[in-house]
């Protein structure tokens, strides 16, 4: 007997509701087969089958409040449902024979070709291509780009597509060998995770794949089932032909009811987007948003109107798409003026030591540790340095109360081809500068590369812009939501100073601390950059801790 329990849910989501059961007991399950749908307040969890047997009973009924790791159901194991048994929607309107579903329960992730409902006219198997990992409290994705189109060969884990959240862009390889007979979602085309994106042929069905014309229009491989519309999404209608559900009887999701019962919105006036066209509670809030909206005709308020364009210039204009890294990037900054009392101050720093110090040490240093010495080790340790004295910027608002975190996990904003990230190193109060310049070496490589996790981009407790990479002067960085402190770095420029009554040329740097004054006063803010630069003129002090 195996046991089916909640997986883990995110970072702190400590329950959820058991939305749908995809199966009942005495169904036949497959390994990483779908049993059920899990409903948290950020994100739908599908939770597979652990292993191949019968659904001998459940545990958690749809409706029911469950904690992690608590027991969904049990599933013996052995026979998984041979010809005798008939599960309700276990078998695609009965055209499977004995042997394909001992094959379907040897390769449960592969299906049986059987275009003309005979098995005997192809010996090759098909494999779904599925939306990978998109990281927690991720949802949905863009199909950016096809690498392959319908007909080509491919070999495993070469890469078949890209896709695009709001932070990160995924590559989708291929799971197997084989021919890519049908693409599932287009180009343009907002997929929800776990969904399919295409399917691979292997085998002889491959081998055919590419022989066999495009299917009429309407249609798919060429049979009565209507074919999914190009940049539909996999939960636009209900799958037909295969014994599920009619429309009618699609249960909708416990908080969406619930949703729709405290807001007084019918079930007609909500468009769903889980499986099988599921109202979720997210679409309930989307039709209240989209009710709210003004009328057709009027202009949204939010939206500035755009200059007249003369019919000549019009013609010679460029509308592209915002990628949904870059909606990202211009919601949040709004979002950060909007909510923090966002305020920025300044100060200045020679940089003579520092560069004197590294000027002396950098080819001994990068001969011991195989990593450049840069200035952004010495900018890291010196801001590490000024939070212990003031804790407050390294803290954030949660509700009513103020949240002190002792330990710091820096953001070093990252400009990439596709627009700024912000990779974290965690607990870099305890690094070395040899550790920390190689984390920001290797972060920094994997940004541009667009090879960051959503987890490497998350944490973070405090952030440092270099803007002085670019050439920037003097610059007011915005906050990084929910951090209440960001420091922008700018050009190293030769200017005038006096020093010890004789006016000589330094090598000056101005600093720009953006604070939320909601819980940084101005004594705090002006305190920390006066620290960092009595860290960075002397870096003796840093070794001291003074």
């Amino acid at each position: 007997m195996t046991e089916v329990r909640v997986p883990t849910l995110g970072e702190s989501v400590t329950e959820a509701t058991v939305a749908t059961w995809f199966k009942k007991p005495g169904d036949s399950v497959a390994v990483d087969e779908m049993l059920c749908e899990l409903e948290t307040d950020k994100v739908t969890v599908e939770v597979p089958s652990p292993a191949a047997g019968t659904l001998s009973d459940i545990v958690a009924e749809e409706g029911e409040t469950v904690g992690v790791d608590a027991l969904l159901a049990n599933i013996s194991e052995g026979d998984s449902g041979g010809g005798d048994k008939k599960g309700g929607g276990s078998q695609k309107g009965g055209g499977k024979s004995e042997e394909a579903s001992k094959e379907t329960e040897e390769a449960p992730k592969k299906e049986v070709a059987d275009a003309g409902g005979s098995q005997g006219d192809q010996t090759g198997t098909k494999v779904d291509v599925m939306v990978p990992t998109l990281g927690e409290s991720v949802s949905e994705a863009t199909v950016a780009t096809w690498f392959k189109k319908s007909g080509d060969s491919v070999e495993q884990d070469e890469t078949l597509c890209e896709l695009e959240t709001d932070k990160v862009s995924v590559e989708v390889p291929a799971p197997a060998s084989g021919t890519l007979s049908e693409i599932v979602a287009e180009e343009g085309t907002t997929v929800q995770a776990d969904a399919k994106l295409a399917v691979i042929a292997t085998g002889s069905a491959g081998a055919g794949a590419s022989d066999k014309a495009e299917p009429e229009a309407g249609t798919k491989d060429g049979g009565d089932t209507p074919a999914k519309a190009p940049g539909a999404t996999q939960y636009d209608s209900p799958p037909a032909g295969d014994g599920g559900p009619g429309r009618s009887d699609i249960e909708d999701a416990p908080s969406a009811k619930k949703a729709m019962a405290e807001k007084g919105v019918s079930r007609d006036q909500v468009q769903g987007s889980g499986r099988d066209g599921r109202v979720m509670k997210e679409d309930v809030a989307k039709a209240l948003s989209a009710a709210k909206a003004p009328p057709q005709g009027e202009s949204a308020p939010q939206k500035a109107p755009r200059a007249p364009v003369a019919a000549e210039d019009e013609a010679r204009e460029e509308r592209v798409k915002m990628t949904r890294l870059r909606q990202t990037i211009a919601r949040r900054l709004k979002d950060a003026q909007n909510t923090a009392a966002m305020l920025t101050t300044y100060n200045e720093v020679d940089m003579t030591e520092v560069m004197a110090l590294r000027s002396e040490y950098k080819d001994l240093f990068e001969k011991k540790h195989g990593v450049r010495l840069g200035f952004m080790s010495f900018f890291t340790k010196a801001c590490c340095f000024a939070l212990k004295e003031v804790p407050e910027v390294n803290a954030e608002i949660d509700g009513t109360d103020v949240v002190y975190k002792n330990f710091v996990h820096m953001g070093i904003a990252t400009g990439t081809p596709n627009g700024l990230v912000v990779p974290v190193i965690r607990d870099v109060d305890s690094l070395s500068f040899a550790e920390i310049e190689a984390a920001i070496g290797e972060k920094g490589k994997r940004a541009r590369d667009g090879k960051l996790s959503m987890a490497e981009m998350q944490g973070g407790t405090f952030t440092i812009s270099n803007g002085g990479v670019y050439g920037s002067l003097m610059s007011s960085p915005i906050l990084n939501p929910p951090q209440s402190g960001i420091l922008g770095m700018h050009k190293i420029q030769q200017r005038p100073m006096v020093v010890d009554g004789e006016i000589k040329a330094r090598p000056m740097m101005y600093l720009a601390l953006s604070y939320d004054h909601r819980i940084v006063d101005g004594k705090g803010a002006v305190t920390f950059l006066v620290r960092v630069k009595e860290a960075l003129e002397d870096p003796r002090r840093m070794l001291m801790d003074l």
